[in-house]
């Protein structure tokens, strides 16, 4: 392997690290807000579920046809540069709305707008992760891509703190339109690398690109799809844990960072594993993740409840960074987009599917909810482990 292509590889993943992680924190920063300041301009719950859920299907669906459009255009960089482009009205354009028909309008344009440029994006980065492990390249963009997801919430906290003293609606706007700041650092430092970097799929040899894809493939997304079905949402954990008591309105918020923190040392750690083990490390992270819903969701306890809530962000983790990974060793550069998209928008909807029927037997029987999350979690490990043996480990060197 060329050292001056390898290095150019760790530039390349870093550059692009730092593109999620201005990405993130523009978006993060504005999650954990949109739903009170969606009801504080006149939406209901039910508007404000089904706005989420949509926006989230929107999220994961279109990817079958952007992933498709960039394998057939070849064009990755401006699919994904018009994708995060798409935030300097969604984001900011926030804060001047003055109607919830508008406000979930630009909520469902910032989702469509991570459609338009998550394929081709995965794409690029899975390029360069063929030169320095598949595994550490995608933990090191994941790490970056949740500092951003840290540091997001935490800066419109602080926003909203800072202007405690100003009315409701006044907080809103400011923590809003002060996230035009890193839209702005996003686009920037997304056209820095579109030229620096102009053909990234250089840096993968064509010895490392693997047969068509097929089967493997498709019996590794079967896996996926148990896994992101017995793994709730964490607007469920969150309710759970503001509705006995356990976390106070003020303490969600910094849990959650801390949560985000969690997942990018597991996406770090859990992607360097990969490259060393294989996927059978994936096998390991879901039975991490299976004990969340017992710690979380048949205990009393604000111990327990955060113990179950770190098994969730090291699954999560490992799931960021390890699937885009086996992806880019499962499919070849000329299908790969398409492939992102398809994994992820089947993945997506089996996550919608799950989380919706357990919040329904949340108020049937939370033991019901735990037998479902862990059952279907479990069932997940040896299709994994079937899966393994077509991803081998990658070789230093």
């Amino acid at each position: 392997m060329s050292a001056t292509r390898e290095r150019q590889a760790k530039t390349f993943i870093v550059v692009m690290g730092i593109v999620s992680l201005f990405g993130d924190m523009t978006y993060e920063g504005a999650r954990g807000l949109v739903g009170p300041y969606l009801a504080l301009l006149g939406a209901t719950p039910v508007v404000i579920g089904f706005a989420a859920g949509l926006g989230e299907f929107l999220g994961y669906g279109m990817r079958l046809f952007t992933g498709w459009l960039g394998d057939k255009t070849r064009a990755y960089w401006p699919l994904v540069i018009a994708g995060y482009s798409v935030n300097f009205l969604a984001v900011p354009g926030l804060a001047l709305v003055g109607r919830w028909e508008a406000a979930v309008a630009l909520v469902l344009l910032e989702r469509i707008g991570k459609a338009i440029r998550s394929p081709s994006r995965s794409t690029l980065v899975s390029y360069a992760a063929s030169s320095v492990g598949h595994g550490k390249g995608f933990g090191i963009d994941e790490a970056l891509d949740q500092l951003g997801a840290v540091s997001g919430p935490l800066l419109t906290a602080a926003v909203m703190w800072g202007l405690r003293a100003e009315p409701v609606l006044t907080r809103y706007q400011v923590a809003f339109g002060v996230l035009l700041l890193p839209v702005v650092a996003n686009v920037g430092f997304a056209l820095f690398a579109r030229t620096r970097f102009p053909t990234p799929e250089t840096m993968e040899a064509p010895e490392q690109t693997p047969a068509p894809m097929g089967r493997g493939f498709w019996i590794f997304l079967a896996a996926a799809m148990l896994l992101a079905f017995g793994f709730s949402d964490w607007a469920l954990v969150a309710f759970h844990a503001g509705k006995l008591g356990l976390l106070g309105p003020a303490e969600l918020p910094l849990v959650y960072a801390g949560v985000m923190a969690v997942d990018a040392l597991a996406a770090l750690g859990f992607g360097v594993l990969f490259d060393r083990l294989g996927l059978a490390v994936l096998a390991v992270s879901s039975l991490i993740s299976a004990a969340f819903a017992p710690l979380v969701f048949t205990q009393t306890s604000s111990a327990l409840l955060l113990a179950g809530a770190a098994c969730w962000a090291i699954g999560l983790g490992a799931q960021e960074s390890i699937f885009k990974a086996a992806i880019a060793k499962l499919v070849p550069k000329h299908q790969r987009a398409r492939a992102y998209g398809v994994f992820f928008a089947s993945f997506g909807l089996a996550w919608w599917a799950g989380s919706t029927v357990m919040g329904w037997l949340y108020e049937v029987s939370l033991e019901r909810l735990v037998l479902v999350s862990v059952v279907a979690q479990l069932a997940a490990v040896p299709v994994f482990l079937v899966v393994a043996r077509r991803v081998a480990p990658q070789k230093s060197g």
